[in-house]
């Protein structure tokens, strides 16, 4: 099983960015598509990006001309650039397989909290 880290996060106020980043504990990652989702507070988890293996993103409309999604397959990392963050964008955050968020995998680590907040 891959197990994944996730850093970077913290508190900002409106307009403010950060970057998180997500290690795997293998390689064998590097075969799947990637992805960013997040929880805000009393609500479910959602998609916020995802990333092929090739380099390939897509983003939810929330994020779009915001965030950035990259990957760095030797380093066995993925990373989130945030820009112009909103108080809506607060919530913890997590990567994962894109597999592992379609299929309804309970299987997640702790997340990185983000709290935008004046």
């Amino acid at each position: 099983q891959v197990q994944f880290v996730e850093s970077g996060g913290g508190l900002v106020q409106p307009g403010g960015s950060l970057r998180l980043s997500c290690v795997a504990s293998r390689s064998i990652f590097n075969l799947f598509t990637m992805g960013w989702y997040r929880q805000p507070p009393g609500k479910q988890r959602e998609l916020v990006a995802t990333i092929t293996s090739g380099g390939s993103p897509n983003y939810a409309d929330p994020v779009k001309g915001r965030f950035t999604i990259s990957r760095d397959n030797a380093k066995n990392t993925v990373y989130l650039q945030m820009n112009t963050l909103k108080p809506e964008d607060t919530a913890v955050y997590y990567c994962n397989t894109h597999t592992a968020y379609t299929s309804g995998s309970s299987t997640w680590g702790q997340g990185t909290q983000v709290t935008v907040s004046s």
